[in-house]
């Protein structure tokens, strides 16, 4: 009977554990055969860098010449809100007239910064309609008779009613 209860709570303890493991989850760029750390400044080209690392995650805005590798790692565990555990971004920048490596550039979580947002919104002009004056707006501003007129817009020419 001991052994049974024993084997009980051990069994519901590990379920226990085990329900509190974190998931996972790898998102961008997953090196396979190549690591974006590996390219070598002088001497790799645009050509190769692609052919080693495929396309970039993000080139940059303003210069074509910067090419971004990002990935990173989330872990949730249970219901709540998934945390980034790790998050690394190669930044590899080409000379413009020899697309050779100039410089890659490593960085990781603790590089990045938090930036507050501002959540206000631009007022925008005018006034907002109650539901009366939507259903009653147009009462009153024309007919619901075919246009009798021919030159007016959207009658076709020679259509007499």
């Amino acid at each position: 009977m001991f052994r049974r209860v024993a084997f009980v709570v051990l069994a519901g303890s590990l379920l226990a554990t085990a329900a509190c493991a974190p998931i996972t989850t790898y998102s961008g760029f997953q090196a396979i055969e190549a690591n974006p750390k590996d390219v070598k400044v002088g001497t790799d080209t645009k050509s190769t860098v692609r052919a080693n690392l495929g396309s970039p995650s993000a080139t940059s805005t303003f210069d074509p010449n910067v090419w971004f590798y990002i990935d990173q790692v989330k872990e949730r565990v249970a219901f709540r809100r998934p945390v980034v555990t790790s998050r690394n971004v190669v930044a590899v920048t080409f000379d413009k007239d020899t697309e050779l490596v100039k410089t890659v550039d490593t960085m990781s979580l603790k590089d990045g910064k938090v930036i507050a947002f501002n959540g206000r919104e631009t007022p925008t002009r005018g006034r907002e309609l109650t539901i009366l004056e939507q259903l009653l707006g147009n009462v009153g501003r024309g007919t619901m008779l075919p246009n009798q007129d021919e030159n007016t817009p959207g009658s076709r020419p020679g259509d007499r009613r």
